[in-house]
């Protein structure tokens, strides 16, 4: 058992980084390109927006009973500059991520593995055309550019989220709320934290892509490939999140 999976986190490796250096071949393909890109985008909108709502008005009432409790009533002011940092450096990347790795990550198993199931695949090689570059890299690269879209649209959603939540039930004015938020947050921060989700859309699309491309036993071996996609890509998401948390504080603290 761990043995196979060592081999399939190899053989996962081996193809994200093909998919890597077959990047520059989806820009060849401008309308495949942009037909991912919106396919990407516009289905996860829905859940993008949910989440940045659902964030803002969360952290706002826990960041909001805490400073409450622990620091009296005055201690509120500094509600704003704690939901800014915790939304544009932490929730909204890693809600981007998973939002795309159960969306997409499906998406990409699913639809690749019919293509193999219907022998599309085939007929590609046979008349010596690339699968890599032809299906695979316009659907990572389309991840790669998603992501930083989304998690700047959950970033917004959720600090609008927290105003208004403040707005109807707080003590600050929303002029306060918003210079508290632009007080704390620098372009030091809020890039390298929405940056290291290109990464998040390359493990993504180059899960989802390998699964599918890989899927065997007819329609219920599309069934595995999707589901299979689904949970690398969420894995992957959650342990590179943890490692470019590390990364992205020492590069910022040597520059």
């Amino acid at each position: 058992m761990m043995f196979a999976a060592l081999e399939t986190l190899g053989r996962l490796t081996h193809f994200a980084l093909r998919s890597l250096a077959a990047l520059p071949h989806a820009l060849v393909r401008p309308r495949e390109l942009a037909a991912q890109l919106s396919d990407v985008l516009m289905g996860a909108l829905p859940l993008a927006l949910t989440a940045g709502t659902a964030i803002g008005v969360v952290v706002w009432l826990h960041l909001r009973g805490t400073l409450t409790a622990v620091a009296g009533p005055g201690a509120v002011v500094y509600l704003p500059q704690a939901l800014a940092l915790a939304v544009v450096l932490e929730f909204a990347p890693l809600a981007a991520g998973l939002i795309v790795a159960g969306r997409t990550g499906a998406s990409l198993g699913a639809g690749l593995g019919a293509m193999v199931l219907t022998e599309q695949i085939d007929a590609l090689e046979a008349q010596g055309l690339s699968p890599m570059r032809e299906l695979t890299a316009p659907r990572v690269l389309a991840c790669m550019l998603a992501l930083p879209l989304l998690t700047i649209f959950i970033a917004v959603t959720a600090l609008v989220a927290g105003w208004l939540a403040e707005t109807l039930g707080g003590t600050l004015t929303g002029r306060q709320f918003f210079n508290e938020c632009l007080r704390v947050l620098t372009l030091r921060d809020a890039i390298p934290a929405t940056l290291k989700t290109v990464v998040f859309g390359w493990l993504i699309g180059a899960s989802g892509c390998y699964f599918g491309m890989n899927a065997r036993g007819g329609a219920e071996g599309v069934g595995r490939a999707a589901t299979a996609g689904v949970v690398a890509a969420l894995f992957l998401v959650l342990v590179s999140d943890v490692l470019l948390v590390k990364v992205i504080q020492v590069v910022v603290v040597a520059f």
